[in-house]
């Protein structure tokens, strides 16, 4: 081409101190987009994509983060030369940003008409009436429905879907040239992705948008992609047309990356059957209602949440629970493992019904059913070591283990999970998000369980991470002897593991099949519904219009 990129970043280095010294986390990046196109940032968690985009922003805070050489330059020019009034006209105008987690920037006390408006008349570019008239376009746009009735609720008034979408209308709200999507669609149902991904596309198409997306998600990746960067460590390791880089990896960190990738569609083998044994737990006509309080003199709403749910789970097998958000997937979990009473039916755990049990039968009974989180961060107390966590199930049933034998058994569980015994000495924040999950899981063996319910187990890892977490639980199963029931909402995961499926869809099973059932030959048009939601290569979407 001939003149300056859109946008182009030289050599950008971005160190950020700590009190351990100074953490390199971009070195020596480059790249550019171009009007109309899209860009790719794709890497795992501290990669510095994320860092990267930021930089582009103009959102590293100075200290802690330090810009040590690069430039970013939007046509040409060098945006660090900029006034600080010019570099907030810019953003917003010119170069506008969307973030992974809606919730958090958007403010929960102004309903979504006032935090529109506000984008207009901060810019100066409409204001009373005339501010509001635009905020409903916008809402429109984007997808909202009665976008004139629902400009005067507040963000928690909304589904994450939308709330994505409201994120991306104020961030097109001023028609800018460039949009930096970071993480996007990663809290979504994959058909809500889906229709995230297709507005992204629309608006592109519409605006001419240059789109630079950041992501960890490799199938969303070669959806969207035109070219694309992969990152490892602050580092550029390969970079090409997407169709080039996910077809013919030229960098071992690429290719490890795409073979880590399972996949909801025929790519992938099929699963060996798995003789059935005798039910360790049989769930019977389960119903789960809440009561939804709507005002002081309204009268009260029930919501059916959990319907007439069956199901069983014999030893040594995995069942996947597989549904959108709302479709009652975890409450199964809760109500199973006695954390919300249910409204009917039963759960028998050999022979004994759960829903019956007292205070004392629980605690015996959760001895043998232990329950793997989808945040092991928040799950785990920051002030114990890895060792007082693993232990404190030994602290509440007091006659499982002597203590004198505590130190011992806590390096082999951690050994079992992969870890090391110098672990044991260390606290949470010092590990990574899967050796955290690896702890939880550690934890969760000390009771020396039958069944692990695992709810989203997974959901917050990276791709390659994903797949050490999972292949973990197998090896566990086949060693031990273990039974799952894996509640998810990531297709390709649950082909990879389960042996059985359940979709569940508004609190109820609308298929129920083997693994390999479901994904041949789904009978329920919900079922076909999210398999054919899952992201396909943005080359083999327009062969297939072509």
């Amino acid at each position: 081409m001939t003149g300056p990129h859109l946008l182009e970043v030289k050599d950008l280095t971005v160190d950020f101190l700590s009190l351990g010294g100074a953490f390199r986390a971009t070195s020596g990046v480059s790249f550019h987009v171009d009007a109309g196109e899209t860009l790719v940032i794709l890497g795992e968690s501290g990669s510095g994509k994320s860092v990267s985009a930021s930089a582009v922003m103009g959102l590293i805070d100075t200290p802690p983060g330090d810009i040590c050489a690069g430039t970013v330059a939007y046509r040409g020019r060098d945006l660090s030369s900029l006034f600080e009034g010019e570099r907030r006209d810019l953003n917003g105008r010119r170069i506008a940003m969307i973030f992974q987690d809606p919730l958090s920037h958007l403010n929960p006390v102004y309903t979504i008409g006032w935090q529109l408006e506000e984008v207009f008349t901060v810019h100066g570019v409409a204001s009373g009436a005339e501010a509001r008239q635009r905020a409903v376009e916008i809402l429109g746009r984007v997808g909202i429905p009665e976008p004139e009735k629902r400009i005067d609720q507040y963000p928690h008034q909304f589904s994450g879907g939308q709330r994505q979408r409201i994120m991306i209308g104020m961030a097109i709200a001023l028609r800018p040239e460039i949009l930096i999507a970071d993480e996007p669609t990663t809290a979504l149902d994959v058909s809500v992705q889906a229709q995230i991904l297709e507005l992204l596309k629309k608006l592109q198409a519409e605006d001419g948008l240059a789109i630079i997306m950041i992501t960890h998600d490799l199938e969303v990746a070669a959806n969207m992609a035109d070219r694309v960067i992969v990152m490892k460590s602050g580092r550029i390791v390969e970079e090409g047309e997407a169709r080039a880089v996910f077809e013919n990896p030229a960098h071992s960190y690429t290719r490890t990356l795409i073979n880590a990738l399972p996949h909801a569609d025929d790519r992938a083998p099929p699963r060996p059957a798995r003789p059935a044994g005798k039910p360790i737990l049989e769930v019977k006509n389960i119903d789960k209602f809440y009561t939804l309080s709507s005002g002081i003199f309204a009268k009260p709403a029930r919501l059916h949440a959990v319907k007439n749910l069956s199901f069983d789970v014999a030893a040594g097998e995995t069942i996947g629970i597989v549904g959108e958000s709302g479709s009652g997937k975890s409450t199964v979990a809760r109500v199973l493992l006695g954390l919300n009473e249910a409204s009917g039916g039963e759960a028998l755990f050999h022979g004994r019904d759960v829903l019956k049990m007292d205070r004392k039968q629980l605690l015996a009974f959760r001895r043998k059913v232990q329950m793997v989180f989808q945040d092991p961060y928040s799950s785990m107390n920051p002030r114990m070591t890895v060792f007082d966590i693993v232990s404190e199930p030994w602290r509440i049933h007091k006659d499982i283990l002597e203590k004198t034998r505590w130190r011992d058994r806590v390096t082999e569980l951690l050994g079992l999970v992969g870890l090391n015994p110098e672990h044991a000495k260390r606290y949470p924040h010092q590990f990574s998000g899967g050796q955290r999950q690896r702890i939880a899981i550690a934890r969760a063996l000390a009771c020396d369980p039958e069944l692990v319910v695992c709810d989203e187990a997974v959901s917050a890892l990276d791709v390659s991470v994903q797949v050490q977490v999972i292949d973990l639980l197998a090896e566990l199963r086949d060693r031990l002897g273990l039974a799952y029931i894996f509640i998810t909402h990531d297709l390709p995961i649950v082909r990879h593991f389960a042996d059985r499926i359940i979709v569940m869809k508004s609190g109820e099973i609308v298929e129920h099949a083997t693994t390999e059932e479901i994904f041949r030959n789904p009978q329920h048009a919900y079922t076909r519904q999210l398999i054919n939601a899952a992201p396909k290569p943005k080359w083999q979407t327009a062969a297939d219009a072509a």
